[in-house]
C-alpha cells in the first residue's frame, strides 16, 4: 500500500466549487475610506505638511544605527517584498493549484492583480519622481519632482498583493483568516525594514499599504474580464485540439520529388498510375455532340470533372472546302526513290 504524499494527492477528491469574491458594501466602504486616506498622504506630502517633517526626524534618526545586529536578518526579509523573487514563489504554488482544481483562474488573478500594481504604482512613481532618504539633498524638503522614483514604496504594495493574493483565493473561510494575517504581518514588516534601511520614508509605506490595499478591495470589479478571459483560453484549446485530432499526417517528400496525397483524397499534384506492362496505352476518346467533338473530362482536384467541348462549325458547301492534312498522322511518310539513285 503507497503511503507516499503522491498517492495521497491521488486520491484527494476534487475540490468544491470556489466562491468567487463579489464587490459586497463592506468592501466598498473599505475601499472609498482607502482611497481617501491614499489621497489624504498624497496631499500632505504634496503641501510639506507635518508628515514630511516626521519623515525626516526617522531618517535623520537612522535606525540602522541604532540596531545594528538587525541589520543582516533584514537584509534578507525585506526580499519578501521584491516583486521577482515573491511572483515566481507564488506563481509556482497558485500553478499547482490551478492544475489540481483544472481552472486558470489563480494565475490569471495573480496575473491582473501585479498588472494593475505595475500601473498604478508605477504612474504616481514616475509622475512625483520623489528622491530617497539617502539622496536628498535640503533638509525639510519633500524632494518631490527631483527624477525619483520611491513615493510609494513599491517593495510594501508588492508584499500586500503578493501575499494578500493567497488569501484573496482562499477557499475556506478558516484559510482565508490566517492567510489574512500572515499576508498583513509580511506586509507591515516589509514596509517598517525598509524605513529600518533607509530606503524609503515612513509616508512612502503608508502610501505603499494603501496602493496595494485598494488594489487587493478592487479585484472584484475585474472577475468578469478574468472569467472570459479563461473561458477564451479554453476555447482555443478545445479548437487546437480538434485540428491536431483531425489533421492528415503528410509523407515525407524527397527533395524535387512530385508531391502525393494520401490515399482516398485527392491530390493537387498526384500523377495518373502506370499500365501494366504488356497492355497497350489507350489514346483518350473524344464524343461528337452536334457536330463537335467533346475532349475527355480530367478529374479537378475538387472532384469535378473538366472538359472542352469545341463549338460546331457550320457545313459549307463540299466545293469550299479545302482538303486539310492532319497533323501528327501515325503513318510513316512515303518514301521516294529517286531514279538512278
Amino acid at each position: 500500500m503507497r503511503t507516499d504524499i503522491f498517492a495521497r494527492l491521488d486520491r484527494e477528491p476534487e475540490p468544491p466549487k470556489i466562491e468567487i469574491p463579489r464587490m459586497s458594501r463592506t468592501r466598498l466602504a473599505l475601499f472609498g475610506g482607502t482611497s481617501a486616506f491614499y489621497l489624504a498622504i498624497v496631499v500632505a506630502v504634496l503641501a510639506s505638511t507635518w508628515l514630511v517633517a516626521l519623515d525626516w526626524k526617522v531618517m535623520l534618526f537612522r535606525p540602522y544605527q541604532q540596531w545594528p545586529e538587525l541589520h543582516a536578518f533584514l537584509d534578507y526579509f525585506v526580499v519578501l517584498g521584491q516583486r521577482g523573487p515573491t511572483a515566481v514563489m507564488v506563481a509556482a504554488w497558485l500553478g499547482w493549484r490551478s492544475w489540481r482544481q483544472h481552472t486558470l483562474r489563480p494565475l490569471l488573478v495573480l496575473g491582473a492583480a501585479l498588472l494593475l500594481l505595475n500601473c498604478t504604482v508605477g504612474a504616481v512613481k514616475l509622475g512625483l519622481g520623489r528622491l530617497g532618504p539617502h539622496y536628498a539633498t535640503q533638509i525639510g524638503s519633500a524632494e518631490l519632482f527631483a527624477g525619483g522614483d520611491i513615493f510609494p514604496s513599491g517593495h510594501t504594495a508588492n508584499a500586500v498583493v503578493t501575499w494578500g493574493i493567497l488569501a484573496y483565493l482562499a477557499t475556506t473561510p478558516r484559510a482565508r483568516r490566517h492567510l489574512s494575517a500572515l499576508s498583513a504581518v509580511v506586509s507591515l514588516g516589509v514596509g517598517l525594514t525598509t524605513v529600518y534601511l533607509g530606503t524609503h520614508w515612513l509616508s512612502d509605506v503608508l502610501l505603499g499599504w494603501a496602493a496595494g490595499l485598494l488594489i487587493m478591495l478592487g479585484l472584484p470589479w475585474c472577475e468578469p474580464l478574468i472569467g472570459r478571459t479563461e473561458a477564451w483560453i479554453f476555447a482555443v484549446r478545445e479548437q487546437w485540439r480538434a485540428r491536431r485530432r483531425l489533421g492528415v499526417p503528410s509523407l515525407p517528400v524527397a527533395a524535387g520529388g512530385p508531391r502525393t496525397s494520401p490515399a482516398g483524397a485527392p491530390g493537387r499534384y498526384a500523377r495518373p498510375a502506370p499500365a501494366p506492362a504488356g497492355e497497350p496505352v489507350r489514346e483518350p476518346e473524344t464524343v461528337s455532340v452536334g457536330g463537335g467533338r467533346l475532349a475527355p473530362s480530367t478529374p479537378s482536384p475538387t472532384g469535378r470533372t473538366s472538359g472542352h467541348t469545341e463549338r460546331p462549325r457550320p457545313h459549307g458547301v463540299r466545293s469550299e472546302r479545302t482538303p486539310v492534312t492532319p497533323s501528327g498522322s501515325r503513318r510513316p511518310p512515303h518514301s521516294r526513290t529517286v531514279a538512278g539513285g
